[in-house]
């Protein structure tokens, strides 16, 4: 096929989407690795279906520029405070190291400019925050010390991409940002005026419109006038001769802070991912796989080179963060090692404005992609490796006064019984086998908190808790909740055990080992019998009648629980004792709402709930 309608196009592209994306991710190898492969597949130097990517280039593009929007939404000036150690930090480091490594080479090795040589350098430091972010949430890793720091690190990168993607105008021997017949100051003064109009316009002009929209509550004009702000910043910075990028990353910046953020966010979702994956799309199609065909061991060696020049910045931010280890570290290599998106924004205005002729920009951009492509399965073989373990401390040695109570976990729950205590001046002693939570606790708590496993019998014994009256169970384990409370009731029958559930079943199984099922409590009934109560007012219930309703709920949901606990290994028994207890629950409250109204109740429907 030589020419083709935009109808024919899309349809190309929907078809090697919807075929190749899926696979991508059944083979756990991410979605851009999906979008990537298609725009191989179509492309000139495929099959051929797509034979001119640059048609739609333009609009592919829009997908980075809306990455940038969203990215300075995120970016708020408190949580950078938040995360400055780990961001200006560990991405400063692994960004001007890696750079400064590869510009050298590329200086000395490829005998490039050094002014292009840096900005190859800088390009290729930077790895993929759309590869990154999707992997580790697919792996649900977000939260782990490596994903954590690969955050931090990628958020730096993002930062470092606007002021390269400004400058690389300002570097080029073509004049940079001046046009043809006009002095360099009037060019710079429109370029500020611009900046100043976006900036301005952000602060004084884009809230007060969108307040004026969100009264009109249409989700179709509020989602048109956040790509209207998008595509309008952008429009204005292309019109300065600058990068659309600074733009969007502008206005999101400007609205971080704005009540419409998650809004907007929401709004401009679906086009970001639909126009990245576009954008990853046409860098596919522009890959030039001759290249490959021809010179496999010279291109293989270029890829092993890039990886190997990220790695030990990356290896060292790993060593330097006290909460990742040997394998973690390793992780960390394997997702952030390859190319990133902003690589091919950067190459091509480097192109653009004469900094790279035709084959250095093919070479870079497949080095890149083969780079982006190295990732998942790096990150594949990285996962394989064993856990690694925390180097192991020592329990600590107790060496306190008779406690009237022991707190067993000195988590969210433990605290707060803690501070009561020492407010009302009761000596307690808290174990808690968790080192972070030791010392961080320390830090604000006092000292009574000490490092070790409350399940094991030495430890209980050297915090003395024959001697005390009462035994907190805080931690939110279920598991060693249970495998605690049996080691304390089978060592120390007086003490009484006062016990978290985290659910009913959690609960069936600790009243068994506790003198009192009243003392097993679940740590969200009540916090949600209070959040019962709020809704009930916000919905016009009085305050009487609702607190009455939700009490009247406790008092059958507490007598539900006993009745419960001596039938709950019988799931058919459950099943029938919970279906009558609505059907009751039901009568009682219809009984105490035509008691409250001054009708006269079915006696029946009044009574007590039974005992079973």
């Amino acid at each position: 096929m030589q020419t083709h309608s935009l109808l024919a196009s899309v349809l190309v592209f929907l078809v090697a989407v919807v075929i190749a994306v899926p696979l991508s991710r059944r083979l756990k190898l991410g979605s851009v690795f999906g979008y990537l492969a298609a725009g191989l597949v179509i492309g000139p130097y495929g099959f051929g279906w797509i034979r001119n990517p640059d048609a739609i280039s333009g609009v592919s593009e829009l997908g980075v520029a809306l990455l940038l929007f969203v990215i300075g939404l995120e970016l708020s000036p408190q949580r950078l405070w938040v995360m400055r150690r780990a961001v200006f930090g560990a991405g400063a480091l692994q960004v001007l190291g890696s750079a400064l490594l590869m510009a050298l080479i590329a200086v000395f090795g490829f005998h490039l400019k050094p002014v292009t040589a840096v900005v190859v350098g800088l390009g290729l430091a930077f790895s993929s925050t759309a590869f990154g972010l999707q992997i580790l949430a697919e792996r649900r890793e977000l939260q782990s010390a490596h994903g954590r720091q690969a955050f931090a690190i990628l958020l730096f990168q993002d930062l470092v991409a606007i002021p390269l993607i400004a400058a690389i105008p300002l570097l080029s021997e073509r004049g940079g940002l001046q046009a043809p017949g006009q002095p360099l100051w009037l060019s710079a003064l429109r370029v500020a005026g611009v900046i100043a109009v976006v900036v301005v316009g952000g602060r004084y002009a884009l809230r007060p419109m969108f307040r004026a929209v969100a009264r009109t509550q249409l989700i179709e004009v509020s989602t048109a006038v956040a790509l209207l702000v998008v595509m309008g910043t952008a429009w204005l910075m292309q019109q300065a001769g600058i990068s659309m990028a600074l733009g969007t990353f502008l206005a999101g910046v400007l609205l971080a802070d704005s009540e419409y953020r998650h809004e907007l966010e929401s709004n401009i979702a679906p086009f970001e991912g639909l126009l990245l994956g576009l954008f990853f799309i046409t860098v596919g199609m522009g890959v030039n796989l001759h290249l490959l065909e021809r010179h496999p061991w010279a291109v293989g060696g270029l890829v092993l080179l890039l990886l190997a020049c990220k790695a030990p910045a990356l290896a060292l931010v790993g060593r330097l963060n006290t909460r990742m280890h040997g394998a973690d570290a390793i992780k960390l290599v394997a997702l952030l090692a390859g190319g990133g998106e902003f690589a091919f924004v950067v190459f091509k205005l480097a192109r653009e404005q004469g900094l790279l002729d035709r084959t250095q920009h093919e070479v870079l951009v497949l080095l890149v992609t083969l780079g982006m492509v190295a990732v998942p399965l790096l990150v594949l073989a990285a996962a394989r490796l064993p856990e690694s373990k925390a180097p192991v401390r020592e329990y600590d040695t107790i060496d306190t006064g008779v406690p009237r109570v022991v707190i067993a976990g000195f988590g969210r729950v433990g605290q707060i019984v803690g501070r009561l205590l020492r407010a009302r001046g009761i000596p307690f002693v808290a174990l808690e086998n968790s080192i972070e939570q030791v010392d961080l606790s320390r830090r604000f708590a006092g000292t009574d908190i000490y490092f070790g496993d409350p399940s094991r019998a030495e430890i209980l014994r050297a915090a003395q808790a024959g001697k005390a009256e009462v035994f907190v169970l805080a931690t939110d384990d279920p598991a060693a909740n249970v495998r605690t409370a049996r080691i304390v009731r089978r060592l120390y029958p007086h003490l009484r055990i006062i016990a978290r559930a985290r659910n009913r079943q959690h609960a069936f199984r600790l009243m068994d080992l506790t003198s009192d099922p009243d003392d097993v409590v679940r740590e969200t009934f009540y916090s949600s019998l209070k959040m019962a109560t709020l809704t009930l007012r916000a919905l016009g219930v009085g305050e009487d009648e609702a607190r009455a309703s939700v009490d009247l709920f406790r008092r059958h949901d507490e007598q539900l629980l006993r009745d419960q606990h001596l039938v709950y290994d019988d799931d058919v028994a459950l099943r029938q004792t919970t279906r009558e207890a609505y059907e009751e629950l039901q009568s009682l409250l219809e009984a105490d709402s035509a008691s409250r109204d001054g009708s006269i109740p079915d006696a029946s429907s009044a009574e007590s709930p039974p005992a079973r």
